[in-house]
């Protein structure tokens, strides 16, 4: 079975192709991915209009790409695979429309895809895929969530954000202090070079007793520390980015413990764009070395949004029979679209 995934959720066009037997894990044949962070540098964050008509231009020339790196002719593929949801409407209408347009030309059967699910699966794709069931810490854009996976679509709710997740935290704290679009990634490179320990920044819900998350607080204490440095601010930049991101990691990690502790399970795996910190891995690695708690990562190129992890949930729903892909091709989209609304109803919260 060939599966062409197509990812346009929000600012990456991606596609992919995954090959998958009727046992063992799907294999990736080829993936290529567009980003459009310089479209939107301009405007300090994500133009859904801008970013829906660049996935128009790019997805056609991406899946060309692809065949020619795969060896492999449209003809050859067996199910078109699309991000339904979660994300920008106009987006995901593109990847939507293009996938069931491809379906009905070659007889090919669909299926929409849930984009956290891609994430959640995407470490089956590494060099040292986990084994069910696990721990499954998602740290994706707007999502923040810890999930017990017992397997494909066997998806138990543990704990989520309330209000700002962990990646909006990094992104909303970093343009506080004047850092450029997208924030995250350079807040973290800054706070190499700052001292973790500087500033006093809350961890909120730290020890609410639950698996919940809560990051708004910390943003607003960022804002006030920035306003109280005033002309500091440049100086003690690289020291307010390492407290930050200190806070940010020390609720992940000890909130991750716990639903380990919770569960009893002895495997964790981290999925999404946060997933590829470098301190949040290093802390991650040490803690759950010392409890004897194995951890699993994508690879560090499939961490953010990619067709490989569309392609790969697709095939992982198809081949362990939770879902048949149809000939259908009229389509809808889920802009929101928790992820536990999959879950199997004996393992619902």
């Amino acid at each position: 079975m060939l599966v062409l995934g197509i990812e346009s959720s929000c600012d990456e066009t991606g596609v992919a192709l995954v090959e998958a037997g009727a046992s063992g894990l799907p294999r990736l044949a080829a993936h290529a991915l567009h980003s459009q962070i310089a479209m939107h540098q301009a405007y300090g964050g994500v133009v859904p209009e801008l970013a829906s008509r660049d996935h128009i231009r790019r997805v056609l020339p991406l899946a060309q790409a692809v065949f020619d790196e795969a060896g492999r002719t449209l003809a050859e593929v067996d199910v078109v695979a699309y991000t339904r949801g979660p994300g920008l409407a106009g987006a995901l209408l593109v990847g939507a429309g293009v996938a069931c347009a491809l379906g009905a030309a070659l007889g090919r059967p669909v299926l929409g895809v849930h984009h956290l699910e891609g994430h959640l699966l995407s470490p089956f794709l590494s060099a040292d895929p986990p084994e069910f069931p696990f721990v499954a810490l998602l740290v994706s854009g707007g999502h923040t969530q810890l999930m017990r996976v017992d397997g494909v679509g066997r998806y138990m709710l543990l704990g989520e954000s309330i209000d700002d997740a962990a990646g909006e935290a990094f992104d909303k704290s970093a343009k506080l202090m004047g850092l450029p679009y997208p924030g995250g990634p350079w807040l973290a490179k800054l706070a190499e070079q700052g001292d973790a320990t500087a500033f006093k920044l809350p961890r909120p819900l730290l020890h609410s007793g639950d698996l919940d998350f809560s990051f708004a607080g910390l943003k607003t204490a960022v804002l006030t520390q920035a306003k109280k440095l005033g002309s500091e601010l440049e100086a003690r930049k690289a020291d307010l980015a390492a407290s930050t991101q200190a806070a940010i990691v020390e609720v992940l990690l000890k909130k991750s413990l716990a639903a380990l502790e919770e569960t009893g399970l002895g495997r964790l795996v981290v999925a999404g764009g946060v997933g590829a910190n470098r301190a949040l891995r290093e802390q991650l690695n040490s803690a759950c070395a010392a409890r004897g708690v194995r951890v699993h990562y994508p690879e560090l190129h499939l961490c953010t949004d990619n067709g490989a992890m569309i392609a790969m949930a697709a095939a992982m729903r198809l081949q362990s029979g939770v879902e048949a892909a149809a000939e259908r091709y009229a389509f809808d989209v889920k802009p929101r679209w928790p992820l536990a609304s999959l879950a199997a109803p004996a393992l619902a919260a």
